[in-house]
C-alpha cells in the first residue's frame, strides 16, 4: 500500500493501458467457447449446441485450411529472412551519419510510410506496379523488357508483398535499434579505434553486440507472429488471381467468419492459431536464453 500511495501517479498512467487490455484482449477470451459449440445467433453463446471438438475435426480435414496455413507460414518466413534484418542495416547506416540535420531528415523520410494506412499505401503499390501505367513497368519497357503483371502473378505477388512491407515498416523499426545504439559506451569505440579497428570492425565488435539483446527480443516477437499475417496489407493487395498464394489465416477467418457466418469454425481456427503462436514464443524465448540473452521473461 505504501508503494501504491507513493507511485499513484504512475499507476494512474498505467490505468488506460490496463483497461484497454482487459476490454479488448482478456474479455473476448470468454468467447473462445464458441469453438466448441455450433453457434447460432438466435441461441446466443450459452444457448448454442455443444459439439466438443467437432469444429477442429472439420478444420483439420479441410484441404483449404492447409493451403492457408502454408501461405501464412511462407509469407512470415519471407518476412523473417528478408524484412527482419533491414531495420538493423538501416539503423547501422543512420548511426554512421555524423551530420545530425541530415540524419534527422533521413529518419523522417523513413518514418513517414509507417503512418500511412494500408488502404492508401496498397493503392499506391498497385498503381506503381500496374502493367500498363505503373512506373516500374514503364522502366522495364524502356529497358526493352516485357511488362510484368506483379499483382496477378503467383511468383511476383509474394515479392511485392514483402517489399511493400519493408517500405512501410523498416524505417520505423529502426527506432529501437537507434535507441540501443545510443546506450553503447562511446569509450568502447575509442578503445577499438586506438587498437586500429576499422569502421567495419567497430560495427562488428562494438555496435552489433550492443544491440544484440534488442534484436533477440524483437526476433522472439517476430516468431510469435509467425501464425499471423497482417489483415490490412494482404486484403488490400490480394485479388482472385493470386488467392492460391495470398489467402492467409486472417483473410480466411474474415471470409469464413464474417462473410459466411461460420463463427464456430473461424473461432476454432483462431484458437489453433493462438495456441501455435504461444508454443513458438515459449520455444524461441527458451532458445534465446540458452544463447545467453535475457529473453522476454
Amino acid at each position: 500500500m505504501k508503494s501504491l500511495a507513493r507511485d499513484k501517479h504512475l499507476y494512474l498512467m498505467l490505468l488506460p493501458v490496463a483497461i484497454y487490455f482487459l476490454l479488448f484482449k482478456y474479455a473476448p477470451l470468454f468467447g473462445e467457447v464458441i469453438a466448441f459449440k455450433q453457434y447460432r445467433l438466435a441461441d446466443g453463446i450459452w444457448g448454442s449446441q455443444w459439439v466438443g471438438v467437432e469444429q477442429f475435426r472439420k478444420l483439420f480435414s479441410d484441404r483449404e485450411f492447409y493451403t492457408v496455413l502454408r501461405n501464412t507460414l511462407l509469407l512470415n518466413v519471407y518476412n523473417l529472412v528478408f524484412a527482419f534484418p533491414v531495420p538493423i542495416v538501416l539503423a547501422l547506416l543512420l548511426n554512421e551519419v555524423r551530420w545530425s540535420g541530415y540524419r534527422r531528415a533521413l529518419q523522417n523520410l523513413l518514418y513517414i510510410p509507417h503512418f500511412i494506412s494500408w488502404v492508401v499505401l496498397g493503392s499506391m503499390v498497385i498503381a506503381m506496379l500496374s502493367p500498363s501505367t505503373g512506373i516500374v513497368n514503364a522502366v522495364l519497357k524502356l529497358a526493352g523488357l516485357e511488362p510484368i503483371y506483379f499483382m496477378a502473378d503467383t511468383f511476383w505477388w509474394p515479392v511485392s508483398y514483402v517489399l511493400s512491407g519493408i517500405w512501410k515498416e523498416a524505417g520505423f523499426g529502426t527506432i529501437l535499434y537507434m535507441a540501443a545504439m545510443a546506450g553503447i559506451d562511446p569509450t568502447l569505440y575509442e578503445a577499438a579505434k586506438i587498437d586500429g579497428a576499422s569502421k567495419l570492425r567497430r560495427i562488428w565488435h562494438v555496435t552489433l553486440p550492443g544491440i544484440r539483446s534488442t534484436a533477440a527480443i524483437l526476433l522472439i516477437l517476430q516468431v510469435g507472429r509467425m501464425m499471423d499475417v497482417g489483415f490490412e496489407q494482404v486484403y488490400t493487395l490480394k485479388n482472385p488471381a493470386v488467392n492460391r498464394v495470398a489467402e492467409v489465416i486472417s483473410t480466411y477467418v474474415y471470409n469464413r467468419g464474417i462473410e459466411n457466418l461460420q463463427y464456430s469454425y473461424s473461432t476454432a481456427l483462431g484458437l489453433f492459431q493462438s495456441a501455435v503462436a504461444l508454443v513458438l514464443v515459449v520455444g524461441v524465448n527458451r532458445l534465446i536464453k540458452t544463447m545467453g540473452e535475457r529473453g522476454l521473461w
